[in-house]
Order: structure tokens, then C-alpha cells, then sequence
């Protein structure tokens, strides 16, 4: 009788440990404050929100509209580990209290970099709980300039939504944009950031009056550091996304067969391209710009509608890494999260090195990525797209749709 009450006891203070213990690893439910410190210091906060789906728990990072759903999220003892669904990242934390801390880590192909990570719960704000009255509104496009010197100049177009004391917006490239940033106005300064698994960038600048910013800095990733300068410019643009990647003279055709993630061997010589309209995406799994693309071509309904009336679309991964299993297993988390029906093939070159120039050596010059090659019927590159803007950047978006979809419907009129 004394030893089942013991083992009775024993039971359970058993199960009140371990349900103690898994009391402990729950994360609090709202909103969160994160800050990301670079190799010079400078923190970047984000906020993310905490719910429970079922008996699970997820995140949902927030940068303007954008929210980005991340439910991987696994705790054992006081520890805390989150898996991004893309860009092959995480963060490795320990709960103590309430508050989280450890590092972001970015598998990078041949290593891994981490930068420190804190949290706290119940703050919603981002730079200030506090800040101070604008001077200025900054609302508008802006003509910006990235870098100094004549080589290291890089010219950008802001785009700037204030209400009262937040921010919104993005910087359009000639590759693509910097994504949903999201910060605030604090008297005569101005602060954007961005996390989204592998974009972490920090912006700031002086507003010297309501046409111009000044010491600007531009944080981004692990240690890269840019200042900038901008005026206002309601005509600011960038060059013809269509002008800046060209086929080599007298060339008209590319040519490539690389492996999709299964390991068979895809051609444009296959029966499936002949006669169609072809979209080659060159893109990266590490690529935030490329998954706006890949979800503007599955979730806009653009393979939707025009799959069946003749389009065939093809991507081509250019991976971290040459090893192909660690390449097939990032891939096949794009293909998965996106659902993608088309083939993804892993090239086996890299996004550096002059790789893609080696790879498609029919193309003149490669700028960056994403780069879209249109094909026609005939098997004829008719357009080559560098660079994407995404949803972030508002009517530059919407304008794409339509005049990619009057370039499609133009190219299916046509006779193979």
C-alpha cells in the first residue's frame, strides 16, 4: 500500500515537472520587439506577433503590410527554435523569463554567420515608444544616392508614405527592391528597417527640410555599410528594367540542361517547350526578390491563366553551394512553400564568381538577380527582365502585371 503511494507520488511530481517545465517554454502571446546586432553594433528592430494555433505556437513577422507567417517555431527545456520557411535560416534562443535571446544563424553553402538576437513581449512599438513630433513629412518619391565616388554610386528611387509619426516604404534598385520597410519620423530624423529571413536592413537619415535628406547610413546583413543622400523628385525613375540585359550580337536562341530537383536532366530542346511561350527565371532560394517573383507567377493567377493557353515557365536555381544535395534540399523548400508546378533545376553554379555569365554564355552581360528571359514560340529571346519589384513598391507593381501580361498575351497572338 506505502509503495503505490510512493509510485503514485511519483507520477505525479513527474507530470507536474514536466508540465511546469513545458508551461515555462511558452512563449508570451502578442506582440514582440526584436533587435539584431551587426558587426558594428548597430541594432535593427522588427516586431513580430506570438499566437497559438492549437497546441502550437507561431510567429508572424511584421514589416508594414507584409506578414510574413512562420510556424516553425519548437521549444525544448528553455530553449527556443525557430526555422524560417525560406533563405535557409534560424534562430537558435533561450527563453529566460519572458524575454528571448541567442542569434539569428544564415547557412550560407560552405558556412554559417550568426548575429545576436533579443526580445521582448508586450512592445509594439519599433524605433521609439516615444518619439517626437515630425519636423517635416517626407511623403513622396525620392531620387537617392547610394555610395560615394564616381565607381561606387549606386542611384535609387525612394518611396515614402508618412502618417504622422510612421513610416512606410521601400528603395527601388535596378535588381529588384528593398522589400516592406517600416520605421518612423522623430523630429528632423528618419529611421526604416526590414527583417524577412534574410533581408535585415537598417536606414536613417538627417531631414534637412522637406526636399532633402542628408547623412544617410544604410546598415544591411552582417557588416555592410553604405551612406546615402536623396531629394525629392516626383519624375525620379530608374533605367528600362528590359534595357539592361541583352543576348550577345547576332545570338537569339539560349541554350541550357541542368538537373530539376529529382535529378532529371531539363532542356529547352523538350517536347514540353516546343511551341510556347517560355519564362526562364534566374533566380536563388537566398533571393527575397526572386520569391516575390515566384509568388507574383503562382499566386497572382499569372501561370493560372495563361498555362493553358501556351506558357511554359522554367526556373533556374543558382545555389550558395555547387554541392547538389545541399542545393536540392533549399530548392525543394521554395518548391514546397510555393507550390511550385513547374520545373526548378539546379544549375550547380553559384550567384557569384561571373557563375551565371559562365552557365548562359549566349547573354552579353548578367546584372543580377532576379533576371527573367522571355522566349518566344519560335524559341527566340524576345525580352530579357532584370530585377523585380514586388508588392512592396505599390503601383510599380501593379503596372508590371500589366504590362507583363500585355507582353504574354502579345507573344501567344503570334504564329510558332
Amino acid at each position: 500500500m506505502i509503495l503505490k503511494s510512493r509510485l503514485s507520488l511519483s507520477i505525479l511530481l513527474a507530470f507536474c515537472i514536466a508540465t511546469t517545465a513545458s508551461a515555462q517554454t511558452k512563449l508570451k502571446t502578442g506582440m514582440w520587439r526584436g533587435t539584431l546586432t551587426n558587426e558594428s553594433k548597430h541594432q535593427l528592430p522588427f516586431n513580430f506577433e506570438v499566437t497559438n494555433v492549437g497546441s502550437k505556437q507561431q510567429i508572424t513577422i511584421i514589416n508594414s503590410t507584409e506578414h510574413y507567417k512562420v510556424p516553425g517555431v519548437t521549444t525544448k527545456g528553455d530553449s527556443v527554435f525557430i526555422k524560417m520557411p525560406l533563405f535557409d535560416s534560424e534562430f537558435r534562443l533561450k527563453l529566460t523569463g519572458d524575454n528571448l535571446t541567442g542569434n539569428w544563424i544564415r547557412h550560407l553553402g560552405d558556412h554559417d554567420s550568426a548575429l545576436p538576437f533579443a526580445a521582448t513581449p508586450n512592445t509594439p512599438w519599433r524605433f521609439f515608444k516615444n518619439p517626437e513630433k515630425p519636423k517635416f513629412d517626407i511623403t513622396g518619391r525620392w531620387a537617392a544616392v547610394f555610395g560615394e565616388g564616381t565607381d561606387g554610386r549606386d542611384e535609387l528611387v525612394g518611396e515614402f508614405k508618412q502618417t504622422g509619426n510612421r513610416l512606410t516604404g521601400t528603395f527601388l534598385t535596378t535588381t529588384g527592391d528593398d522589400r516592406y520597410l517600416e520605421g518612423s519620423v522623430s523630429g528632423d530624423m528618419m529611421y526604416l528597417s526590414c527583417f524577412d529571413g534574410c533581408h535585415a536592413f537598417i536606414f536613417s537619415a538627417k531631414i534637412k527640410d522637406a526636399k532633402t535628406l542628408v547623412d544617410g547610413e544604410n546598415y544591411s546583413g552582417f557588416s555592410a555599410f553604405t551612406k546615402w543622400t536623396a531629394v525629392k523628385n516626383v519624375n525620379a525613375k530608374l533605367p528600362d528594367a528590359y534595357g539592361l540585359t541583352a543576348m550577345k550580337p547576332g545570338v537569339k536562341k539560349i541554350a541550357f540542361s541542368f538537373p530539376d530537383i529529382n535529378g532529371k536532366k531539363v532542356s529547352l530542346t523538350d517536347a514540353r517547350f516546343k511551341n510556347k511561350v517560355v519564362i526562364v527565371q534566374i533566380l536563388g532560394s537566398w533571393c527575397p526578390n526572386c520569391m516575390d517573383e515566384t509568388n507574383f507567377i503562382i499566386n497572382s493567377g499569372y501561370y493560372k491563366k495563361y498555362h493553358p493557353k501556351g506558357v511554359e515557365v522554367v526556373g533556374l536555381a543558382y545555389e550558395r553551394t555547387t554541392d547538389f544535395k545541399k542545393s536540392q534540399k533549399t530548392v525543394a523548400q521554395l518548391k514546397d512553400h510555393f507550390k511550385v508546378p513547374y520545373p526548378l533545376l539546379i544549375t550547380g553554379y553559384t550567384p557569384g564568381k561571373g557563375d551565371p555569365q559562365k552557365s548562359l554564355p549566349q547573354l552579353a552581360g548578367f546584372m543580377g538577380f532576379p533576371t527573367t528571359i522571355i522566349i518566344d514560340k519560335k524559341g527566340n529571346v524576345r525580352k530579357i527582365h532584370t530585377g523585380f519589384n514586388g508588392p512592396g513598391t505599390g503601383k510599380h507593381y501593379t503596372e508590371f502585371i500589366v504590362e507583363f501580361d500585355k507582353l504574354t498575351e502579345d507573344l501567344l497572338a503570334e504564329k510558332s
